[in-house]
């Protein structure tokens, strides 16, 4: 007979991790001096030897445009390790780390940069660094085929003498579909597909890792991860701030192109996948391409039934002031770009038969959340032979950002002697139950581009699979710009049409 003892419940501590520490590389960071690595990547970096998960010989080689030298950019990585790295431990490794940070300036249009590289990288081979080399490319998306080139040009991307030799891709991959195909073509004339990692930091995030384990190890939930149980899905990503220093990029980019077919298609297909015949790389990206070209692609009249685009205006946050989007640093004040985007989508297999799936994201909006919620279908009710007020369905709250964890809404019975019904929340929070200490979401990314583990990072499939999916929206957007924009004040929930969306269906948005 099963007891509640055969299970252990032990409580996660990083420094007590019996995972063996990534193979050894030289990371080259391209855009060292940059926000990405000073805010997220270094940082990972300080957690991950922090952890025990980095090899001895592990070091760093980046290269910018800035005028350092290595002793400059060591000082400023001091300063930088300081200020953005929270756990103790992490900061003293961090310090040790910079000991094995080098160099090299140039702009990725000059030849020379690689051959410096190449000689650079050489250097520390003879010093018995590691062979392994993994380029990191921290850069805007318009260099991210020259650098490639420029990488091939000296041979650094040719594997031999058993090392590896791989490249690491940050979003957007492409602006459009026809753009995505022409990048993957250009990439795969001079690296294989197995040498290429297309980076989502949301795939780090610890709920979203954790949803094919809450899936597929919980029968409870699988068993009723269908049409038969479930009414609806949403999934959620919203900022409270705005462009920030990023105006000129975003305004070419908009939240549609930003965060939709990466990040929410890539939590969406976590989400809805069918179970991988193993929880190994291949598997489960075989799976996530198969339900991505399962979503019903709109036609011209169903985008315009079932997407909605928002653009803040001036509003309030946090009680202060802040202007609309067209008032930004670098946005044109007659910009028509999207910084708010909900959609509707239907996914055309048998688990999913008429469960709309219900996506958004936007900036300045009230909350700063990222979260799924699952409505399930109705109870009945008629066995009680009456009617009985406040009997709703269960919801199940898989929240990735900023409190990650596990809620589910349950109804229970109110003590007393009358039938009277109460909903109550089944929390399971991260930081309490593991007592996880903050991460940048880029820690199990690097590490497993480190040891060749492809199952986070997408395949060209993938991307353009999602590019053809949000193609025409892209297209009738383009077409119709005509819209009254800002349509929703910062500091809100987004336009009223975002709401008319679901009403329309009989449903509302969660908060």
């Amino acid at each position: 007979m099963d007891s509640m003892d055969d299970c252990s419940h032990p409580k996660w501590n990083e420094s007590q991790t019996d995972q063996a520490p990534a193979k050894p590389c030289i990371l080259v960071i391209f855009g060292i001096t940059g926000d990405l690595a000073k805010r997220l990547l270094i940082p990972a970096l300080c957690n991950l030897g922090s952890y025990g998960l980095l090899d001895e010989k592990f070091c760093i080689v980046g290269i910018g445009r800035k005028p350092f030298s290595t002793e400059s950019l060591k000082d400023e990585m001091q300063k930088n390790i300081k200020d953005f790295v929270l756990n103790p431990d992490a900061i003293k490794f961090g310090q040790a780390l910079v000991n094995r940070i080098s160099y090299v300036r140039g702009d990725v249009g000059d030849a020379n940069l690689f051959e410096n590289l190449k000689n650079k990288l050489e250097e520390l081979a003879s010093q018995n660094f590691s062979k392994n080399h993994l380029f990191y490319l921290a850069v805007p998306p318009d260099t991210i085929s020259d650098i490639t080139i420029g990488l091939h040009n000296v041979g650094l991307l040719k594997e031999k003498e058993n090392s590896f030799r791989r490249i690491v891709i940050e979003k957007p991959f492409g602006e459009d579909l026809e753009s995505a195909k022409k990048l993957n073509q250009k990439l795969l004339s001079v690296v294989t597909e197995q040498q290429i990692y297309r980076i989502d930091h949301f795939l780090g995030k610890e709920t979203v890792q954790n949803i094919m384990t809450f899936r597929f190890l919980n029968n409870i939930f699988e068993s009723t991860w269908n049409h038969h149980y479930i009414d609806h899905v949403q999934i959620t990503v919203s900022e409270v701030l705005g462009v920030e220093a990023r105006g000129y990029f975003y305004d070419e980019t908009g939240a549609l192109r930003d965060m939709v077919p990466n990040h929410m298609f890539q939590i969406l297909s976590l989400l809805a996948m069918e179970a991988p015949y193993a929880f190994s790389s291949d598997p489960i990206r075989d799976e996530k391409i198969k339900l991505l070209r399962s979503i019903q692609v709109m036609d011209a009249v169903q985008v315009s039934q079932r997407t909605v685009r928002g653009q803040y205006g001036p509003g309030t946050i946090d009680s202060k002031n802040v202007p609309g989007y067209r008032s930004e640093k670098d946005v044109s004040p007659t910009s028509n770009t999207e910084t708010y985007v909900a959609m509707k989508l239907l996914i055309d297999n048998l688990r999913w038969l008429n469960v709309p799936f219900y996506l958004r994201t936007g900036k300045r909006m009230q909350n700063h959340t990222s979260k799924i919620v699952i409505k399930f279908k109705s109870p009945p009710t008629a066995l009680f032979g009456k009617e009985i007020p406040n009997v709703c369905p269960n919801l199940l709250s898989i929240n990735i950002q900023p409190k990650e964890g596990i809620s589910l809404r349950i109804g229970a019975k109110i003590p007393g002697m009358s039938l009277q019904v109460s909903q109550v929340n089944m929390d399971f929070k991260y930081c309490e139950y593991f007592g996880i200490k903050t991460q940048t979401g880029y820690e199990i990314l690097l590490y497993d581009s480190m040891n060749g583990d492809h199952t986070s990072f997408q395949t060209a499939d993938m991307v353009e699979t999602s590019w053809a999916l949000v193609q025409p929206i892209l297209d009738n957007w383009a077409n119709s710009t005509s819209i009254d924009f800002p349509n929703y004040a910062a500091g809100t929930q987004g336009p009223k049409a975002a709401d008319e969306l679901l009403e329309r269906d009989g449903r509302k948005w969660f908060s």
